[in-house]
């Protein structure tokens, strides 16, 4: 009998971040260690729930307990990988059942999922931790807003984007007060809550930390330098649209001091796995921007990135999250 660790990898979802998500699915089972684990990928899409290890094959999940019936042998995991990004693998839903079926999982539990999946709720508890936050308007459906309004509240340019969407979809920057109608169709396209956020001018950063033997290690920040506008979707997944600087270039006290606020976050919110805070540096002034519990693991992601800076190769790295999620 195989001593080896079965290991379902969680990949696709809902959102507009389903190609990112088998994208970073296809990395894990490149780099991880099989001769520690046997990997299982689990395709989730919508209500259908397949174990897919290629086009020739396709087999359900039963949902009831969670598990798999391969080769009339009932497979039941130790583990679930995460790597979907948004809905629902990163707002708390796959959390909340891979805690009634009692599973283990590398992510974020519900609760912290869902509250940081919905940067609204998380502007408030940042500002709670005396973290430095862009004013933020939430918009509904149902809500009345003029642009006059909006801009002499948050000034412009600001951005416009879903209060509950990763990898920037839905995400306009408006310059003009004309610009504030297309922007919020768009972010409602998304979702049912909108953002307009007060644009701080400056440096992007992105800080990866993890919880590895019981203790949090923050990896290399880095620096990101959009060839867009902004840091938008393509300029995320686009070869050569973007700079990502690993190790940032930023003095000793500016790097000591994202390292403490994020292994401080990273306590405060409750965080498991591993996750990536976004900020902004303005005037040697950090600014909380947003928390990632699924970031992306493609090898052009910025974690894995991270990770390669401080010494850590991906076999290790993936081994390290799955380790951590079964030690808890």
């Amino acid at each position: 009998m195989s001593s080896k660790l079965k290991i379902a990898l969680l990949m696709g979802g809902d959102s507009g971040e389903y190609e990112v998500s088998i994208a970073s699915a296809s990395v894990v089972r490149k780099f991880v260690d099989r001769k520690r684990f046997i990997l299982y990928p689990v395709l989730i899409r919508d209500r259908e729930w397949y174990y897919k290890p290629d086009d020739s094959l396709t087999l359900p999940i039963d949902k009831n307990d969670f598990s798999l019936l391969l080769d009339g042998k009932k497979i039941v995991f130790d583990c679930a990988f995460i790597a979907i990004h948004g809905t629902p693998g990163e707002d708390g839903k796959l959390q909340g059942y891979l805690e009634m079926a009692g599973v283990p999982y590398t992510t974020c539990d519900l609760t912290t999922s869902a509250i940081t999946f919905n940067k609204y709720f998380c502007n408030d508890l940042a500002i709670q931790y005396k973290m430095n936050v862009a004013k933020t308007l939430m918009l509904r459906p149902h809500d009345m807003w003029d642009s006059s309004e909006l801009a002499d509240s948050v000034g412009l340019p600001c951005f416009v984007k879903p209060n509950k969407a990763g990898s920037s979809v839905g995400v306009t920057k408006v310059y003009k007060i004309e610009g504030f109608e297309p922007a919020i169709k768009s972010a409602f396209a998304e979702g049912d809550e909108v953002l307009v956020q007060q644009y701080i001018k400056g440096r992007e950063m992105a800080c990866g930390v993890l919880r590895t033997n019981g203790k949090i290690r923050v990896l290399p920040v880095t620096e990101i330098i959009s060839k867009k506008d902004f840091f938008d979707y393509e300029a995320k997944y686009t070869s050569g649209m973007a700079d990502e600087i690993t190790p940032a270039h930023i003095t000793p006290d500016e790097e000591s001091e994202c390292n403490r606020m994020t292994a401080e976050l990273y306590q405060k919110f409750n965080c498991k796995g591993v996750v990536r805070f976004d900020y902004f540096l303005s005037q040697g002034k950090w600014w909380f921007l947003e928390v990632n519990t699924v970031p992306g693991f493609s090898e052009g992601s910025i974690v894995p990135k991270q990770a390669l800076a401080a010494g850590i190769g991906l076999k290790e790295f993936f081994g390290m999250l799955l380790d951590e999620a079964m030690r808890k």
